[in-house]
């Protein structure tokens, strides 16, 4: 083929420059493009394409006449190139629109690689010696007295100390009782030691009368009155010990007092004092702790017995006051404690609960038998 009459030796060797640069280009593959790179080519190529079209839309028209007005040698050699440009502009194209694609298609799974990654990898190895195993101790269920039949045979039996010596002593029982661990403990059975009376809790049934009243051996009694047979044996031992401790002689007044005797003692009370007045003094027919046989009002003697009032200042009163737990009985009401048991003080009144629950009454500091209990105060009807 003879040369281009139109390409002079320079541009020849500048020619062949190029082809020789462009082959060489050709062997070295360029390097991967980042994925910002093609973020950013896929937008300017965007872009460039159209202002491309913008702009072969406006010449196109043109294009026949300036052709034509061409020579001869200059059409052939416009048609040679004018196929390798669209040859390379189609493959622009396509690279651009691939390019472009593997863009947005990096862009759309750069969010996603991270749970990719985690999906594809799988939950973590285990170890040799396998997972842990999670250790579940058994508990025990705690045990109460009510699960011991010793205990409710006791119960069964009618026999206070034996229960209270198979719940473990009277502190053992008072908590079991007071925690709600003992539900087959009545603190309303009136043959119990541990009953409770109050102004919220009347006796079951209100007209009970116990079946085993003695009068107490050797101890003055004013007026005739008893008591059950426990707390009687009680008393005859604390007025013997009293004297035997140099304290004087201790008499009583008032044990056991029946239903109906409870009416009129009650009745006298507010014929004197109006109704608010009784509630302090003396309980209504069916809550007075005098109904149940366990309780007593004593006096101080020496010669001739004093009166109720005189017990609190009394040698006889001061030695009660520090040894009548030893034998059973509590004052059960106390100095400044009005708002919980309902009644003022009575250094004279004494209740019978048996020497384990006084033991753990004195111990543990108690002024209320409803305190000790766990039960709400009961200062009203």
């Amino acid at each position: 083929m003879s040369p281009d009459p139109e390409l002079s030796p320079r541009r020849a060797a500048r020619a062949e420059a190029e082809r020789l640069a462009t082959a060489a280009l050709a062997q070295v593959p360029p390097p991967a493009p980042t994925r910002r790179q093609l973020r950013e080519a896929a937008a300017a190529s965007t872009v460039a394409v159209d202002a491309g079209a913008g702009a072969a839309r406006g010449s196109w028209r043109r294009l026949p006449e300036v052709v034509a007005a061409l020579p001869p040698h200059r059409r052939r050699r416009l048609a040679v190139v004018a196929g390798a440009a669209v040859a390379v502009v189609l493959g622009v194209a396509v690279a651009i629109g691939a390019a472009a694609g593997s863009a947005r298609d990096i862009a759309a799974s750069a969010s996603v690689d991270d749970t990719v990654s985690a999906a594809v990898a799988g939950p973590p190895a285990v170890p040799d010696d396998g997972l842990p195993i999670p250790q579940v101790a058994a508990v025990a269920a705690t045990a109460t007295p009510c699960d011991d039949p010793a205990f409710t045979a006791a119960l069964a039996q009618g026999d206070d100390t034996a229960a209270i010596a198979a719940a473990g002593g009277g502190s053992a029982f008072r908590t079991a009782v007071a925690s709600g661990l003992a539900p087959c403990v009545s603190l309303s059975d009136p043959d119990r030691e541990w009953l409770v009376v109050n102004k919220q809790r009347p006796l079951e049934p209100l007209d009970y009368y116990p079946g085993d009243l003695v009068m107490p051996s050797n101890v003055r009694a004013l007026e005739q009155s008893a008591l059950r047979a426990a707390p009687a044996e009680a008393l005859t031992a604390m007025v013997r010990a009293a004297a035997d401790a140099g304290a004087g002689e201790i008499g009583y007044l008032s044990a056991f007092r029946s239903y109906s005797t409870q009416q009129s003692t009650y009745a006298g009370r507010v014929a004197v004092g109006g109704v608010a007045e009784a509630d302090r003094e003396s309980a209504r027919p069916g809550f007075s702790e005098h109904q149940t046989g366990k309780a007593v009002d004593i006096v101080p003697c020496s010669g001739s017995c004093g009166t109720l009032d005189d017990v609190a200042a009394s040698r006889q009163g001061e030695w009660v006051r520090e040894h009548a737990w030893e034998f059973g009985f509590i004052t059960r009401y106390a100095e400044g404690r009005e708002d919980y048991s309902g009644y003022e003080p009575e250094a004279w009144h004494l209740r019978y609960i048996g020497p384990e629950l006084a033991q753990a009454y004195h111990d543990g500091g108690y002024t209320t038998l409803e305190e000790f209990f766990g039960l709400p105060a009961a200062p009203t009807y």
